[in-house]
């Protein structure tokens, strides 16, 4: 059984094909500039070198089309034809509060979406886009879709209500959804096996740091707050995103320049966040970088962004009624110890306490670590996040009959058994160049392991 896991943006499809009877990545790539002109496809297949091949993409149907086309090429594809694919799995970045979980696709369910477009006017579109067309090229296959806003309903109202006039919320669905439902879901699930816990027994802070970044408050196994809100701006300071600021500033901006709504919204959302401050970077490599050679506004920035993170942390550790463990996850949480430390610096009163030389040591995308001091209270862990795991599992489910909201739903991932023997291999060859990840492994059985004195 392999299933094709799709995530339309406005711009760009990624792909990433997976078998599961053999728990395997077959391939994986991104078809990037659709309908902006020089488009083209990365691609990547387990064993092989990456490969990339330019084609004009006008619409997601050309580029859906060159995916399938390059997941069946004779020379650097992994399947034969349409036959080989089980099913296909389609990011949605808005469900709303019609869905609580993943569904399978009909028109009816598309007619929802093209409802709920208008709370995600950036997102939406673009995967109903590619929905349609993977339908149209692929009708045969069953298709599912993934929402990044299910994992959050579980919210209580004084969590997601805001105190807005009660009516927008009434009329127009306004209140607080939040996104990166699929990574927090996988991340929350792994964090109480760490904490050798039973799934519903644990709380955590999260914080998914990427370019777009997000907190989520659990409590008992379940999202409890979350720091983005009705759009994916609110909240931390993200690449390009402002993050949470005062409302009125827009409008008094808005009125001294003679910007529209459109204008003011593309500010928010694209020129904002990092980029905003320093004017020059959006990418925390290149911050960090400029930091060390002494620029004041690349500092600054490092201290806006971890100072705020520090704020989510401390206000939803009091939310939850105390935490077992913070955990960090996506690009910058996985691979970013400057922005760790700065967040984690001066939580001891909460009895969270970081480790250092652990934290610097921590720079792996292929395993679970612990980044932790020994007297620390509370457990600080790193976890690479698994979005695609979350996508096959729901779809497998979904097909088979037996999938549900996450609580009545075991994934196998929850299992104190279970490994990804692609990462564990990974993991493996990484420590025969870097041995002292050893040292913060939290959860890894493989050969450098066994090997290690």
């Amino acid at each position: 059984m392999k299933i094709l896991c799709l995530n339309c943006g406005s711009s760009s499809v990624k792909y990433s094909l997976f078998d599961w009877r053999a728990k395997h990545l077959l391939a994986s790539g991104v078809v990037e500039r659709v309908g902006i002109g020089g488009s083209f496809i990365s691609h990547e297949a387990a064993g092989r070198d990456k490969i990339a091949v330019k084609q004009d993409c006008p619409t997601h149907k050309e580029a859906i089309k060159l995916v399938i086309g390059t997941l069946t090429d004779k020379g650097h594809g992994v399947i034969d034809g349409l036959s080989g694919i089980s099913a296909v799995g389609h990011r949605v970045v808005h469900g709303g509060e019609k869905f609580v979980k993943s569904v399978i696709i009909d028109e009816k369910v598309i007619e929802s979406f093209r409802e709920l477009s208008a709370l995600a006017p950036l997102h939406n579109p673009p995967n109903i886009q590619g929905i349609e067309a993977a339908r149209e090229l692929m009708p045969k296959i069953p298709h599912m879709a993934i929402m990044d806003t299910a994992w959050h309903q579980t919210m209580p109202p004084a969590s997601y209500t805001y105190a807005l006039p009660h009516k927008w919320y009434e009329k127009y669905g306004i209140r607080r959804y939040g996104f990166h439902g699929t990574s927090f879901l996988y991340v929350a699930k792994r964090a109480a096996v760490l904490l050798k816990k039973d799934t519903f027994a644990a709380n955590v802070v999260i914080c998914h740091i990427g370019n777009g970044a997000s907190v989520n408050a659990v409590k008992n196994g379940l999202s409890y707050d979350t720091s983005m809100g009705f759009t994916p701006l609110e909240g931390l300071v993200m690449g390009t995103r402002a993050g949470d600021h005062d409302p009125a500033i827009p409008l008094y901006v808005m009125a001294r320049e003679g910007l529209n709504p459109g204008e003011m919204d593309a500010i928010l959302n694209k020129k904002s966040g990092i980029l905003g401050i320093t004017e020059r970077y959006s990418d925390r490599r290149d911050v960090e970088m400029a930091a060390e050679q002494g620029d004041e506004r690349a500092k600054l920035t490092i201290d806006i962004e971890s100072y705020r993170i520090k704020k989510y942390i401390g206000s939803y550790a009091a939310a939850v009624g105390g935490i077992d463990a913070v955990v960090f996850t996506a690009g910058v949480g996985e691979m970013g110890p400057i922005t760790r430390a700065g967040a984690l610096s001066g939580l001891g009163f909460l009895g969270i306490k970081c480790d250092p030389e652990k934290n610097e040591i921590s720079k792996t995308r292929n395993a679970e670590t612990d980044i932790s001091c020994k007297t620390s209270k509370v457990k600080v862990f790193v976890i690479p996040t698994d979005e695609e795991r979350v996508f096959v599992e729901d779809v497998v489910g979904l097909m088979a009959g037996s999938y549900d909201i996450h609580t009545r739903f075991e994934y196998t991932f929850q299992r104190p058994d279970y490994r990804n023997k692609l990462r564990d291999d990974a993991f493996d060859k990484q420590c025969l160049k870097k041995p002292e990840l050893l040292k913060v492994a939290a959860n890894h059985h493989g050969e450098a392991k066994r090997r290690q004195p």
